[in-house]
C-alpha cells in the first residue's frame, strides 16, 4: 500500500450523533471500518460525566448516544456531524455527489474586507464568505459551533494560525475593515457579556477563564491588537480571542458571514472551505456559497473562497498496479467517486481525470487519491503477495548495544527505569547546582506544564525522581537506565543531536562508590575495553556541582572523555526530597560503538 505524505499526522477524537445513518451499532461499527474509520466507543453524555466525576455529578446528563469516532486529523470534512454522515451516505451510493457552487454578487452588491497594512505585523491575512438564506435548528447550530471549535484545536493550532469569526449580516453593514489598533482604542461588548470593555479589560476579563485565558498570549504582548469594524464602526471581533456581542448568531439568524485571519494564508482558506461546504447545504439554495472580496494592503484584491473545486489528471492504473487493485479504469473512477472525488475515465483509457473537490484539502499527491482507491476497494479484499524486493531486516548497532548492556547491568543487581524525556528547567539546572545557559539544553517554546519545559540533558534527574518516588522500598536501591539525552547541536539540520547515555544509581545508608566504581569495571570489561590509559579507560579526579567536593572522578576511554561518577552532593539529595546519600554513574555509548 502506499501511504499518504500526511500519514504520520496525529488523530483527533470527536464525540459526533450518528442517529441520521439508521444502522445498528454492529453495522456502523463495520461501515466505519470500511471507510478508514475507527468507532472507538458508544457512550453518552451520563456514562462520561460518571466516569471523570462520580454517579453524583452525572444526574441530570443526558442519556442521548453519542458515537466516539477516531477521525484521521488531516479529514477535517470529517470532524462534523453534516460532513460524517455525507461522506457515507456518498460512500454508499445513497446520495450523489454535491456540486458547490460559488456565487459572485454583482459589482458593488457584494461583501468587502478590507485589510490594513496595521495587521502586518500580528495577523496579516485574512479571507471570508457568506452563507444566504440559511436555515439553523438546536442541533445544526451545535453543530456549528463545535465544528469551530474543533477545527482551533486541530489545523489552527489552538488559533495560533487561524482565528475563525462567525457574525449575524444583517446585524452590520459592509464594507469590513480588518485592522490593528492600540488596546485602549478598541471597546466593544463581548459576546455574551452586559457591558463594554476596552481591549486592555477583556484581556483582564479572560485572564481567568477556563477556555479562553489560553489563548491570551497570542496577542497579549503585541502593541497593537486585530480587531474587525464594519462600515458604521461596529466590532465584529478582536481575533484570536472573542467576538462582538452585536453580531451573535442564533437560531433566527438567516445570513452568515464567515471571516477568517491568521498568519497562515494556507490555512485560513481550508479552514473557510471547510465551514461553507459543510453548513451550505443548510442554504435555501443547497450547496452554494456567496463569495467576499478580500482587498489588501497594497491594493490587490482577491476573491474567496477561492475555487470550488480543481482537477487532477493522473495514470491511475499504472500508479495502482504495485497495490494488487485489478480494476478497470471506470471501475477507479467508480470507487475514487465514492470517496467524494469525482472521476471519469479520458484520452486512451489509461487515464484517469478526478476532481478534488473544497472539502478534500488533504489531496496533495497522486499517492493520495490512490490510497482512496484501495480504502473503496477494501484492504481486506486486496490480494496478499510476496514483495519482489528480497530485504534482510537488522537491528541498528547502537540499539542492540543498548539491549546487551541492558541484560548486563540487570544481571549485576541493578532494575532499569524509564522516565521521561522531558523535564523541568529546575531538574537539570537548579536542583544539580547549575545555570540553565551551561547545560545547553533545548527549551520547548510553549510547554504545558513546568514539569515538561526542556529536553533532558541527564538522566540523573529522571533516576532521582523515581527513587524519591520509591524510598519506602527496602534498601539499597540500585536503578539505572540507558536512553537518549538532547542537547543543542548548530551543525546539525535540527540544530540540536541525541546522545545515548547510561546513569546507574545507588541509594542506601552509605554512598557506596565502590559498588558504583565495580559497576563501571563490569561495563568496560564486558565491552573489552582494557583499563588502561593509552587505548582502554581510565579515571580522573574532576569536579562537577552535582557531586560531593573530592568524590568526583572523569571517565576517561579512547582517550575522550565520556562521563562522570562520584557521590552525589547533600544539596542536590536534598532538592530532589531524599534523606540518604547515593553515588552515580553517568556515561556515553556511543564512543563504543
Amino acid at each position: 500500500m502506499v501511504q499518504r505524505s500526511s500519514c504520520n499526522l496525529c488523530r483527533t477524537t470527536g464525540l459526533i450523533r450518528i442517529g441520521a445513518l439508521g444502522r445498528t451499532d454492529e453495522e456502523f461499527d463495520e461501515l466505519c471500518f470500511e471507510f478508514g474509520l475507527e468507532l472507538d466507543e458508544i457512550t453518552s453524555e451520563k456514562d462520561i460525566i460518571s466516569k471523570e466525576k462520580g454517579e453524583e455529578k452525572a444526574k441530570g446528563a443526558s442519556d442521548v448516544v453519542l458515537y466516539k469516532i477516531d477521525v484521521p486529523a488531516n479529514r477535517y470534512d470529517l470532524l462534523c456531524l453534516e460532513g460524517l454522515v455525507r461522506g457515507l451516505q456518498v460512500f454508499k451510493e445513497r446520495i450523489s455527489l454535491p456540486r458547490f457552487e460559488k456565487i459572485i454578487p454583482a459589482e458593488g452588491e457584494g461583501q468587502r474586507l478590507i485589510i490594513t497594512e496595521q495587521t502586518a505585523q500580528i495577523r496579516p491575512h485574512a479571507v471570508a464568505a457568506v452563507l444566504r438564506n440559511i436555515t439553523f435548528t438546536k442541533d445544526r447550530y451545535d453543530s456549528f459551533i463545535d465544528l469551530q471549535e474543533k477545527l482551533h484545536q486541530n489545523i489552527c493550532r489552538k488559533r495560533a494560525l487561524v482565528a475563525i469569526g462567525t457574525h449575524d449580516l444583517d446585524t452590520i453593514t459592509g464594507p469590513f475593515t480588518f485592522t490593528a489598533k492600540a488596546p485602549s482604542e478598541i471597546k466593544f461588548k463581548p459576546l455574551n457579556q452586559s457591558q463594554e470593555y476596552t481591549a486592555s479589560q477583556i484581556m483582564d476579563l479572560y485572564r481567568t477563564d477556563s477556555h479562553l485565558r489560553h489563548y491570551l498570549h497570542l496577542i497579549e504582548n503585541k502593541p497593537r491588537y486585530p480587531v474587525i469594524y464594519d462600515s458604521n464602526g461596529v466590532v465584529l471581533s478582536m481575533p484570536p480571542i472573542i467576538n462582538g456581542d452585536h453580531t451573535k448568531i442564533t437560531l433566527n439568524t438567516r445570513n452568515v458571514f464567515i471571516e477568517c485571519t491568521g498568519t497562515d494564508i494556507t490555512k485560513a482558506k481550508i479552514v473557510l472551505d471547510v465551514i461553507v461546504t459543510m453548513f451550505s447545504e443548510y442554504c435555501e439554495k443547497p450547496f452554494t456559497v456567496e463569495a467576499v472580496e478580500v482587498v489588501y494592503p497594497n491594493g490587490k484584491t482577491h476573491i474567496y473562497p477561492v475555487s470550488t473545486a480543481f482537477g487532477y489528471l493522473c495514470v491511475l492504473r499504472e500508479r495502482v498496479s504495485f497495490t494488487q487493485i485489478c480494476e478497470t479504469p471506470s471501475s477507479l473512477a467508480k470507487l475514487l467517486t465514492r470517496m467524494c472525488l469525482k472521476s471519469h475515465v479520458t484520452g486512451n483509457g489509461n487515464h484517469l481525470e478526478v476532481e478534488i473537490p473544497p472539502t478534500r484539502a488533504d489531496i496533495i499527491h497522486a499517492c493520495d487519491i490512490v490510497e482512496d482507491a484501495a480504502i473503496a476497494y477494501g484492504y481486506n479484499n486486496i490480494q496478499m503477495v510476496i514483495p519482489k524486493t528480497y530485504t534482510i531486516a537488522n537491528q541498528l548497532p547502537l540499539n542492540k548495544l543498548t539491549e546487551l548492556l541492558r541484560l548486563d547491568l540487570a544481571a549485576a543487581g541493578f532494575t532499569e527505569a524509564l522516565t521521561f524525556a522531558l523535564c523541568s528547567q529546575e531538574d537539570i539546572a537548579d536542583k544539580l547546582g547549575m545555570d540553565i545557559s551551561a547545560t545547553n539544553a533545548v527549551l520547548i517554546a510553549n510547554p504545558k506544564t513546568a514539569e515538561f519545559q526542556v529536553a533532558r540533558t541527564t538522566l540523573l534527574p529522571g533516576l532521582l525522581k523515581t527513587i524519591a518516588a520509591n524510598r519506602k522500598m527496602p534498601l539499597p536501591l540500585k536503578l539505572f537506565e540507558i536512553s537518549d539525552i538532547v542537547v543543542k547541536d548548530p551543525n546539525t539540520d535540527v540544530g540540536a543531536r541525541n546522545y545515548r547515555h547510561l546513569c546507574a544509581i545507588y541509594y542506601n545508608k552509605s554512598p557506596g562508590f565502590e559498588i558504583i566504581h565495580g559497576l563501571l569495571d563490569r561495563v568496560m570489561q564486558v565491552l573489552e575495553v582494557p583499563p588502561n590509559e593509552e587505548n582502554g579507560y581510565a579515571i580522573k579526579a574532576a569536579e562537577g556541582t552535582a557531586f560531593f567536593p573530592g568524590r568526583c572522578a572523569e571517565v576517561f576511554a579512547k582517550g575522550q572523555s565520556i562521563g562522570k561518577l562520584g557521590v552525589v552532593h547533600p544539596d542536590v539529595i536534598t532538592k530532589f526530597e531524599l534523606t540518604m546519600p547515593c553515588s552515580v554513574l553517568e556515561i556515553n555509548i556511543e564512543p563504543f560503538m
